[in-house]
């Protein structure tokens, strides 16, 4: 019955999963009306939807674009039920942009495989990259990606390894001109939050450690599906593939090494996840097992988001 309703994709079904998101949104919000008496606070919670969703649209057309599942609403639905694990993500603005930019750096990487515009899609995505490590230091990992993206498509172009450095000189002078109005130094505001911090103590409640145990469990889940499925994949995709893989482990490494730890830094791997998720529909072809694996999601998702209101 769920897979029935999701397996198409029409205005209707992108707008059933938005309003599904507003809903538990407002719902989140509710528990404390303090922010309703700001009218910036108002502003802040507003913009954070407006990008949320904005970013369930973005996924779904990287997956589309580049063919990586059918035509479906499956990729905004599990992304809709990966947020719900941690709902504080709905408060956590920098994280949310932070995220954005590095989807829009995604989009563009997952394109080169045309090897068409090729320079100006490594200097976009680089720069989008460099511009969420302002937010969150060691997104500069992401950079990595950048670097794998040319060796698999323009390697034998010695340009495409110098423009990620252009970029970081645009965001540099960028910087610079910021700090010089700010009087913030490099220190400040970049270096001295970029050290590794490995531990997993952050939990303010056991919902929360629930809420962790439970998504790296779905998460394992689809990546290993993913990966048992990898070599079916149409040739023409598969580094499409090797490099939402290699996001994801990024992004989990982001996750694990980060002093400002917290669940919200999980919204990183929301977007391949989402794909694998789909991938995942797209293996187990048997409705009763897309059924079971939707139904234990949303089972999951709506404890997990409960149990932290």
């Amino acid at each position: 019955m769920i897979t029935s309703v999701f397996k198409k994709s029409t205005p209707l079904n992108y707008s059933l999963v938005v309003i599904l998101m507003l809903f538990f949104f407002l719902l989140y919000q509710f528990q404390d009306l303090a922010w309703f008496k700001s009218v910036l606070l108002i502003a802040q919670k507003v913009f954070i939807f407006l990008l949320l969703a904005g970013t369930l649209f973005i996924n779904n057309f990287i997956c589309k674009k580049n063919g990586l599942s059918k035509d479906s609403t499956y990729t905004v639905f599990f992304f809709f039920l990966y947020v719900l694990f941690f709902p504080s993500i709905f408060d956590n603005l920098k994280i949310v942009v932070a995220n954005l930019f590095l989807l829009l750096a995604l989009r563009r990487l997952l394109s080169l495989q045309s090897l068409k515009a090729s320079k100006e899609k490594i200097f976009d995505a680089s720069l989008w990259i460099l511009l969420a490590s302002m937010l969150e230091p060691w997104c500069i990992l992401f950079m990595a990606l950048v670097f794998i993206s040319v060796l698999f498509h323009v390697s034998n172009d010695y340009r495409n390894w110098v423009l990620p450095f252009i970029a970081l000189a645009v965001v540099v002078i960028g910087f610079m001109v910021y700090a010089t109005f700010q009087a913030v130094t490099v220190e400040e505001f970049w270096l001295n939050k970029l050290y590794i911090d490995v531990t997993l103590t952050y939990f303010t409640n056991n919902y929360q450690n629930w809420a962790f145990a439970i998504f790296m469990t779905v998460a394992l889940f689809m990546v290993i599906v993913m990966l048992l499925s990898y070599s079916s994949k149409p040739q023409v995709l598969l580094s499409s593939y090797k490099k939402l893989i290699a996001f994801f482990v990024i992004a989990m490494t982001v996750f694990f090494i980060s002093p400002d730890k917290s669940n919200d830094l999980l919204l990183f791997v929301f977007a391949p996840l989402a794909i694998m998720g789909t991938n995942a529909l797209e293996v187990f072809q048997q409705q009763l097992k897309q059924e079971l694996i939707l139904g234990v999601l949303i089972v999951s998702s709506l404890f997990t988001f409960f149990t932290q209101l």
